[in-house]
């Protein structure tokens, strides 16, 4: 089974470069499944019912989110609505609308889909930690493989989860800071990992905001609004490669369209 994830997609000009470019990537790798964060893709800060169909449209599986989660007033019913297409971190309250995960059917294989938020420089949700801890607990025997995706500020939060979790859960890679890390690879126990998949979005302003605004909010420390930038797209991501007869990972390779 072949799993792509996509970091961050930034603006709904992003949404049309992958309606384009996506489906032959899909067909070259041979993919079965595809993942994003799709939390950026509205205004920067959130996503909206209809962009979330746009990117699910573009030929995404499943769309995984974040601290922005609930930026978009409309995104909320949405959620309630399409469970398994998707899902926000699973240590907001459970009042919260949706859920933080779904078990997908992928060519015969149960796969368990898992969204979780740091809390390091983010919003104090539950332990990450305990949150994993409980689904794993609850949805024992009815899954066959797993995958997280780990939206975290701090790389050493996200390492810590990975290890704590390596050969526990088999796919785990991070998301949020739309900067790509060099570090993907297979943890000790078996695990694919990649600290940040980055981005897609523009490639010419400052994480997908133009870099006036980032500039301005620095020097000024001032409220400012953010714009997505101008220019060039990109998209960002890594394929998880795992083993038919064994459900580990075989390999982790980044890439990039």
């Amino acid at each position: 089974m072949r799993i792509l994830t996509l970091g961050d997609i930034v603006g709904s000009d992003t949404v049309g470069y992958l309606k384009k470019k996506l489906p032959s990537l899909q067909m070259q790798e041979k993919i079965d499944l595809t993942v994003a964060n799709g939390e950026n893709v509205t205004d920067i800060r959130g996503i909206s019912a209809l962009d979330a169909r746009e990117i699910l449209d573009a030929g995404v599986d499943l769309i995984t989110l974040g601290n922005h989660a609930f930026g978009m007033r409309d995104i909320g019913d949405f959620l309630d609505a399409n469970p398994q297409r998707i899902i926000r971190p699973a240590n907001y309250p459970a009042a919260a609308p949706g859920s933080g995960y779904t078990v997908l059917n992928v060519g015969g294989w149960r796969l368990l889909c898992i969204s979780i938020s740091g809390r390091a420089f983010l919003d104090p949700l539950a332990c990450p930690f305990e949150t994993l801890d409980k689904i794993l607990a609850r949805e024992s025997g009815a899954y066959d493989v797993s995958l997280l995706d780990i939206h975290g500020e701090a790389t050493s939060e996200k390492m810590a989860i990975s290890y704590d979790f390596d050969g526990k859960i088999q796919i785990m890679f991070g998301t949020h800071t739309h900067v790509p890390t060099a570090d993907e690879r297979i943890l000790p126990r078996g695990s694919g990992y990649i600290t940040d998949l980055g981005m897609c979005g523009p490639t010419d302003g400052i994480i997908g905001t133009e870099a006036s605004d980032i500039i301005r909010r620095f020097r000024t420390q001032l409220p400012t609004k953010f714009h997505v930038a101008r220019g060039p797209l990109c998209a960002m991501g890594a394929i998880f490669d795992l083993d038919e007869s064994s459900k580990r990972v075989r390999s982790v390779k980044r890439v990039t369209f």
